[in-house]
């Protein structure tokens, strides 16, 4: 069995299993890419993107200074095992949420195990874009519940700048995302009420075309030009993905309160994928959430894609808005077309 632990200390009994964040930790690369800075690349200004988007700016890894999904990924599990008061030895399995991996092989997570000295825990990335870091969650917190592993850290890391184009070109895209990581470590607890008390995860394969990543020409869905500038650049149909959001978001919710007869308002904090400002305002306004219940910070830091989630959980809990105790709802949507939730009692 993978992990560092003893057969014993593995074996636990699932119906005396809870599951609790035991710290939290996130980075982000200290180059900024402003609104103003793009206004240099291409035709755009400040006001049409915040108006679309509500982002002012970004950050942006420099390869250049060794940054990569990789190490920012290993920053932010860092600070998530100094929070937690463990080391990398404590560590089961570490699963890493991206669609920005390092390389075909090995896997992000097994570098970033290397570069914390984590060995020999199992260690494995899951892709499912956006929705990356909630489906890896789901699936770490299962893994603890059914007693195979003890403690799991879970990293969503993003690099969407090394696949942008900023150009005019790419204008669409390359204003909405940016870099960033951030993690949660996991650990199994004798206190049962601690955990998942609902989930869900969805996809519909059909949409894949609406926002891909192309290597090849045979890549190009039917009604998509081939060009060679869009080569291994993100593609976005963005009003298509735009409608897909607005629709699913509200419905996602509900489908996930519904599980355990909860209403909107017992929620204390709403982690959403951070794609939208007008996204995440009209769905704060459809359960009638007051501005303190549904955290945003895209105006700092763009789509992170699978960093978003985290980067919202740890800068809640530095803040004290997310606490022991609190029920919180972890909710997103993006490329596959993929949508999954998470709701937790802490």
């Amino acid at each position: 069995m993978s992990g560092t632990g003893t057969s014993a200390r593995n074996v636990l009994n699932p119906a005396k299993i809870g599951v609790r964040i035991a710290g939290t930790g996130s980075y982000v690369p200290p180059g900024k890419l402003t609104n103003a800075d793009l206004m240099t690349m291409m035709d755009t200004n400040d006001e049409w993107i915040v108006q679309r988007t509500g982002i002012h700016e970004r950050r942006r890894v420099d390869r250049a200074k060794g940054e990569s999904t990789f190490t920012i990924g290993a920053e932010a599990l860092k600070l998530a095992l100094a929070d937690a008061r463990l080391t990398p030895k404590d560590l089961d399995l570490i699963i890493v949420a991206t669609m920005t991996s390092e390389m075909c092989c090995p896997a992000t997570a097994c570098l970033i195990a290397n570069a914390i000295q984590a060995g020999p825990c199992g260690t494995m990335d899951l892709n499912a874009a956006c929705s990356g870091f909630v489906y890896a969650m789901n699936v770490a917190h299962d893994l603890i519940k059914c007693g195979s592993y003890r403690t799991v850290a879970v990293v969503g890391a993003d690099t969407l700048s090394e696949l942008m184009d900023y150009s005019d070109n790419g204008r669409g895209t390359a204003i909405i995302f940016g870099d960033g990581a951030g993690a949660v470590v996991l650990r199994a607890t004798d206190d049962v009420s601690k955990g998942i008390i609902a989930q869900s995860m969805h996809s519909d394969g059909s949409g894949w075309k609406e926002i891909y990543v192309p290597k090849c020409a045979a890549d190009f869905p039917v009604n998509d030009e081939f060009a060679e500038h869009k080569l291994n650049v993100v593609q976005m149909h963005g009003s298509t993905v735009f409608k897909f959001a607005v629709g699913t978001f509200p419905k996602l919710i509900e489908e996930t309160l519904a599980k355990v007869d909860l209403k909107a308002e017992q929620i204390d904090m709403y982690l959403c994928h951070q794609s939208n400002l007008r996204i995440l305002h009209a769905a704060r306004d459809r359960f009638g959430l007051p501005p303190e219940k549904l955290y945003i910070n895209i105006d700092k830091y763009g789509n992170t894609v699978a960093a978003t989630i985290p980067l919202c959980l740890d800068e809640c809990r530095k803040a004290g808005t997310v606490r022991d105790g609190h029920k919180i709802l972890m909710v997103a949507f993006g490329g596959g077309l993929t949508w999954g939730s998470s709701l937790w009692q802490l």
